[in-house]
């Protein structure tokens, strides 16, 4: 079985469908959650330790204990799947693994091809813009202000770093497993360069199952096809379609392509309501607030309407309600997280009172706050709409099929496409 602590759920989601493409089971719980194995063993076991916006000290605890979990369940190969720019705790997370398994090496892939990221010479891009260029520049929580891999992970950890390019990369697998165990006697973490899907095929090879494995999703894509296939298989969905009701789509991601994808879904027609985040902040009775969205979202998927929640993403509104937070001591960390919080209420409320058993969330944080406020403790990947974009299903007497989506991940028109998934499953 092979183990993989991710820092968010979107991780532990995009992930997962790498590895379920190649015809493996993948199944998610919370990293202290229990483990009851509800649809059988699955080939593979991701504890999701929801760290990215914790301390370095805690996001290391979660990691650490995480990791003893997926040992005691009997994995074998390990991997410690980070936000595919670099965001979190990198050095904490990835040192957390080596302590608690003993290791002093692991082999660092964050390159996503498929999702625009690559890495030459060390130099992480997305979609060809350095990465200290792109829209990560003015990320919210995580500005990045720095594209070398090197140096960033360089910045978070004792441990030594180094890398290899992509001349090495290039030279094939035998080449690469050469240069790998040289650096192991120099480096306590390599990094590979990512120029291309051809690129990973290359490393899959090299790696198989003989390292401690850090980075972004994509290297599970190829690691099936040199891991082998596994008996299980994908299994059938264990709930019927639902009919007569809408899909609610609740978007709390502040991404550039979350705000594109909530545009396109409003341009064709879904009922669009939005948390007002100042109102949020400004009261004391934040049911109070939420009560008219739970009112007049439920009547919409009642009548079968599809639906789109989103917090204020207006600029003046994001600096309005961070203002307010700062004058309440708060953290632009704890902001993000009450509005996530009220989103996710506003969606559960809804889901109860309409029976749905079918919905979308967009960002991280708002994922996780979803699943908790739902008490969805564990799930397995169910179907690939889009690169590193699948849906799940829960694992519960009631399961629900969902989809949890990257900020940052998707075309503009996903929204859709992943509703119009969401009714034909």
């Amino acid at each position: 079985m092979i183990g993989i602590s991710a820092d968010d759920i979107t991780g532990s989601n995009d992930i997962g469908i790498m590895f379920t493409n190649g015809g493996y089971t993948a199944d998610i719980y919370p990293y202290d959650a229990p483990l009851d194995f509800k649809y059988g063993k699955p080939d593979v076991l991701i504890l999701n330790t929801n760290s990215r916006l914790d301390s370095a000290k805690t996001a290391y605890e979660k990691v650490r204990h995480a990791t003893r979990r997926l040992k005691a369940a009997g994995c074998s190969l390990f991997f410690n799947k980070t936000c595919s720019v670099f965001r979190g705790n990198i050095g904490a997370e990835f040192d957390a693994m080596l302590d608690e398994l003993g290791e002093e090496f692991a082999v660092v892939v964050l390159g996503f091809p498929k999702n625009g990221r690559t890495t030459c010479n060390g130099v992480h891009s997305v979609w060809g813009v350095p990465l200290a260029e792109s829209e990560f520049k003015h990320d919210p929580i995580h500005p990045m202000h720095e594209s070398n891999l090197v140096n960033i992970l360089a910045g978070q950890t004792k441990r030594k770093v180094g890398l290899i390019g992509h001349t090495v990369v290039d030279g094939g697998p035998e080449a690469l497993s050469r240069a790998l165990e040289e650096s192991r006697a120099l480096y306590n973490y390599v990094i590979l360069d990512v120029t291309g899907q051809d690129s990973l095929w290359i490393i899959a090879q090299a790696v198989q199952d003989r390292y401690v494995l850090c980075g972004s999703s994509a290297l599970g894509e190829e690691l099936p096809k040199v891991l082998g296939p596994t008996p299980a298989g994908r299994g059938h969905l264990p709930l019927a379609k639902q009919e007569g009701l809408g899909i609610l789509c609740t978007v709390g991601s502040l991404m550039p392509q979350s705000r594109e994808q909530t545009a396109c879904a409003i341009e064709h027609g879904l009922a669009a309501y939005e948390l007002d985040t100042v109102d949020l902040l400004e009261t004391e009775d934040r049911e109070a607030v939420c009560a008219p969205l739970i009112q007049w979202i439920s009547g919409r998927l009642l009548q079968g309407d599809d639906v789109v929640l989103y917090s204020s993403s207006a600029p003046e509104k994001i600096a309005r309600t961070r203002e307010i937070g700062a004058r309440q001591g708060l953290t632009s960390t704890q902001v993000g997280k009450l509005v996530s919080e009220g989103l996710a209420y506003v969606t559960a409320e809804c889901l109860h009172r309409t029976g749905l058993s079918r919905f979308l969330v967009a960002g991280g944080e708002t994922s996780d706050a979803v699943c908790s406020a739902l008490g969805i403790r564990g799930m397995r990947v169910w179907h690939e709409i889009e690169p590193g974009l699948p849906s799940c299903y829960s694992l519960a007497e009631d399961p629900r099929l969902f989809v949890l989506k990257s900020g940052s991940f998707g075309k503009p028109d996903f929204f859709l496409r992943a509703i119009r998934h969401l009714r034909e499953n």
